[in-house]
């Protein structure tokens, strides 16, 4: 039985789910056991608001700032001042990882989140037995707070960053173009028909699925309900996730157009409810598109966080396969296109198809179980 410890950081949603993706495609490989840690259960309470809610906080209210940092910190030498400072608090902060990382025996660990991967190679750098660290790097581009020296190798989304990683390390590891996990079921085949009566939707009109709560472009309510004043014979879904008060918004909106939208909260099928929808509007995270393209959907992206996500965003319009809306009047208009050209639609489908890799997860626990028979 060989054992893969996956360590992810629930700082947003995207490294946590690729984790998952991991362990699930493990599910059917004999004498493999994957286990997924999120780092932020073996640090303090203190640390973890720190890490997860500052974060997002960060993104969210004060995007230009954030873009700062992330362009200051993907220029900085490792030994600035600065990081200098965030890696001794990082150290005094996460001894009972490590703890947990050495009760869990693995033959290897998967990174999904760049904060592990810089910890183990710091104790890798001080000569400590560490087995062998992968980085599973989860956005189109790769930030050079993702390099760290003593890596096994790296697990990457396309050539690009494959080929930047490669100028970025001195002493190049095994780089894999794997793609970004997903889970199982987004590499499934789905009947829209059956999907969209567990909705209650008509499965012959054009949906527009509606995946965000509207940050960087006004309120997810408003949002929704300008795209309702489209003419037309289409339907939304409109998914807010876990925030009451935005489904509580779409419910409100809905009661006035009965039969054009269809709010949801929080589901496990997001999977099922894609394959009822022929677009997809959505924030431009790594797993978020790459879901979209795992089965095939035509994205209009909007409001992109500075630095990785306009980098995604970058990499799927060179590669024709979503739209960009950077506000709300330039969302109207291209959802308008949209509806108005199906060949349009079926162009980025396509596109989409054609660029996705759905069985990423299983690839990269490959590439993982073969170095580990090799060394």
């Amino acid at each position: 039985m060989r054992k893969i410890l996956v360590l992810s950081v629930s700082a947003g949603a995207g490294h946590v789910r690729a984790a998952q993706a991991l362990v699930a495609a493990a599910a059917g490989l004999p004498d493999v056991e994957v286990v997924h840690c999120d780092v932020l259960d073996f640090v303090p309470a203190a640390f973890r608001k720190l890490y997860a809610e500052f974060y997002l906080d960060l993104v969210g209210r004060h995007p230009h700032l954030w873009a700062y940092l992330y362009d200051k910190a993907d220029r900085a030498p490792r030994e600035a001042w600065f990081s200098r400072m965030r890696r001794a608090v990082e150290r005094l902060n996460t001894r009972a990882l490590h703890e947990e990382v050495a009760r869990q025996g693995a033959d290897a660990i998967v990174c999904t989140h760049f904060l592990p991967a810089e910890l183990l190679a710091r104790r890798i750098a001080h000569g400590e037995a560490v087995p062998p660290v992968w980085v599973q790097v989860t956005d189109y581009d790769v930030h050079r707070l993702w390099v760290q020296p003593g890596m096994r190798g790296y697990l990457v989304a396309g050539d690009e960053t494959a080929f930047r990683l490669r100028e970025l390390l001195p002493d190049t590891p095994r780089i894999a173009v794997t793609g970004i996990p997903v889970l199982p079921p987004f590499a499934q085949r789905h009947d829209r028909a059956a999907c969209a009566a567990e909705l209650g939707i008509d499965p012959q009109r054009t949906t527009v699925l509606v995946m965000t709560g509207g940050a960087g472009i006004g309120s997810g309510a408003a949002m929704v309900e300008r795209l309702l004043a489209i003419d037309g014979d289409f339907q939304i879904v409109a998914l807010a996730g876990r925030n009451e008060a935005l489904l509580a918004a779409y419910h409100r909106l809905a009661a006035a157009q009965p039969q054009r939208l269809w709010p949801l909260g929080f589901t496990t099928t997001v999977e099922r409810v894609m394959a009822c929808a022929d677009i997809a509007v959505t924030k431009p995270g790594g797993l978020s598109i790459s879901e979209c393209l795992a089965v095939g959907l035509p994205m209009v992206l909007i409001a992109p966080i500075p630095g990785q996500e306009e980098r995604n965003a970058s990499h799927l319009l060179e590669q024709g396969a979503a739209l960009l809306a950077l506000d709300a009047t330039a969302l109207e208009y291209r959802i308008r296109r949209l509806l108005a050209d199906p060949a349009l639609r079926a162009g980025l489908r396509q596109r989409c198809l054609a660029i996705r890799r759905p069985a990423a997860a299983r690839q990269s626990l490959d590439q993982v179980l073969d170095a580990d028979v090799a060394r």
